[in-house]
């Protein structure tokens, strides 16, 4: 018996330890599959639409723009249609989809539950309100006051402050005494939701028949807007959210125990929850703005992720943006093919894919609650 119990540490390290080989090695294969998943689509991406171009061109038209191949490449039409179209497409789609998913990931997080979600929990529309009251509002004091439209640098911050209140908001209706009701999550956001169209509604009747049309452009989600200024004014707020969002990692591993848990674990909770709530309102602002209002990414790519490797943040943050950028390349590519040589919006796709997964997610957690 004293053998056996002596023993059992150095056992219980050895399956600790090959345990941890084991995600690590899993961790691994899901990044190198998914930054290739990535890559394989933002391929396609370039050469999908009306005017479909071979990835091998495509290809050879990027190696010419680095200096590895014939420089007449690049003054062939396709090269323009690449370079200063798709392009900036791409890099947006590929931004705003990291974006989302992050936002997900964080919000599932902080509320220690899978199904919050931006769209869902009315963020989303919160910061769709904002860019709404932005353009209307903002473009009438702008001819008003200095003669000019409003410039676009200016949307990513107004819908920024709109998915602050809106997650604001959401947390201190949801939140009593450290506890989070997911039911209460659900009906706030329905509500939240709610208020915001109709408020956005409000904004369309009293709008002008150009800001009307942008109005229906954050309705529904759309990349057909994007050029080379709109990400210029985009990736100075996403990008370094993406680099900063890691950082949350270890505090939000804490907090899946309890906040009083992490608390006496050495985590500053409070700081932790501020800085989530921030980053999320910066992250779909930056995205609301400059692709409209896009429903679903932010549950589908974290929970997918999350049953994949598990919910260890130090993994699922890192995976979400890139997991996040492939769904949104993917998703805009048959956006782009499905009614050529019209353009199907995106937010269309992205609610097909997202609407029965969340269903399937809903009944999954009810077949389990049950047992």
């Amino acid at each position: 018996m004293t053998l056996a119990v002596k023993q059992t540490p150095s056992a219980s390290a050895a399956a600790l330890a090959v345990l941890a080989e084991g995600r690590r090695r899993k961790g691994v294969l899901a990044v190198a599959a998914l930054v290739g998943l990535c890559l394989l689509l933002m391929l396609l991406s370039l050469g999908a639409g009306a005017f479909a171009i071979a990835p091998g061109r495509v290809a050879g038209i990027l190696m010419a723009k680095l200096g590895f191949g014939p420089a007449d490449l690049l003054d062939s039409r396709e090269a323009l249609v690449v370079l200063n179209i798709r392009m900036p497409r791409l890099l947006l789609g590929a931004l705003v989809g990291a974006g989302l998913a992050i936002s997900g990931a964080l919000m599932q997080g902080l509320f220690r539950n899978p199904l919050a979600d931006p769209g869902l929990v009315g963020v989303s529309a919160g910061a769709g309100l904002a860019a709404a009251a932005t353009i209307v509002l903002g473009d009438r004091f702008f001819l008003a006051s200095f003669a000019m439209k409003l410039p676009f640098a200016v949307l990513p911050f107004g819908a920024f402050f709109g998915g602050l209140v809106s997650t604001l908001a959401l947390y201190l209706i949801a939140t009593r005494q450290g506890r989070t009701s997911v039911a209460t999550m659900l009906l706030a956001g329905v509500a939240l939701g709610a208020l915001a169209g109709s408020l956005t509604g409000l904004l369309a009747f009293i709008s002008d028949d150009r800001q009307l049309r942008d109005l229906t452009f954050w309705a529904l989600g759309s990349l057909g807007g994007a050029s080379w200024t709109k990400l210029s004014a985009v990736a100075p707020i996403v990008l370094p959210l993406l680099f900063a969002v890691p950082l949350l990692a270890r505090g939000l591993n804490a907090l899946m125990l309890g906040e009083a848990e992490a608390y006496h674990l050495g985590i500053p909770v409070q700081r932790i929850k501020a800085l989530a709530i921030l980053l999320v309102a910066l992250a779909v602002g930056a995205s609301v703005a400059s692709a409209g209002v896009i429903g679903f990414v932010g549950i589908v790519v974290p929970h997918l992720i999350r049953l994949s490797i598990g919910p260890d943040h130090r993994l699922l943050l890192p995976l979400s943006a890139i997991g996040g950028a492939a769904l949104l390349v993917g998703a805009d590519i048959v956006a782009r093919l499905v009614v050529v040589p019209a353009e199907l919006p995106i937010g269309i796709v992205t609610a097909f894919i997202g609407a029965p997964f969340f269903l399937w997610l809903l009944l999954r957690r009810g077949r389990i609650a049950e047992l």
